[in-house]
């Protein structure tokens, strides 16, 4: 097996939980919700363009997560544009974030939190103003 990249990651939660994380990747990251197919789990797809990456799945009752622990997780990285109309976004959001930039490469990250406590990172890559 040879590994062409990373397809998507899925994160399971409570309705309410799972309404807030659609509402952040949507409207704090831009990604688009769209098509999914017809699973016996309620859920959503949230695209990139014409790729689903990141599905979102009501858990079931008995195991719905503890959002306030320690994981291994640190965050999830998105390739971005557009840094400045992002932070000013944010800013305008009231989002939270940490800006950082790569040693060698110059690449800004910015940092923030979903609403199930998941680090994000948007990543922009140095050239951009």
């Amino acid at each position: 097996m040879k590994i062409q990249g990373l397809d998507h990651f899925n994160l399971r939660a409570s309705r309410k939980l799972l309404e807030a994380l659609r509402d952040f990747y949507c409207d704090v990251v831009g990604l688009s919700a769209g098509y999914r197919p017809p699973f016996k789990e309620f859920g959503y797809w949230l695209y990139a363009g014409e790729h689903a990456v990141v599905h979102l799945v009501e858990a079931d009752e008995d195991e719905i997560p503890a959002t306030d622990g320690v994981t291994t997780l640190g965050h999830i990285a998105f390739a971005c544009t557009g840094r400045s109309a992002t932070e000013k976004h944010l800013q305008e959001l009231g989002m939270n974030y940490a800006v950082a930039q790569v040693p060698e490469s110059g690449q800004i990250q910015l940092f923030l939190k979903d609403p199930a406590g998941n680090g994000i990172e948007l990543s922009f890559d140095a050239t951009e103003a």
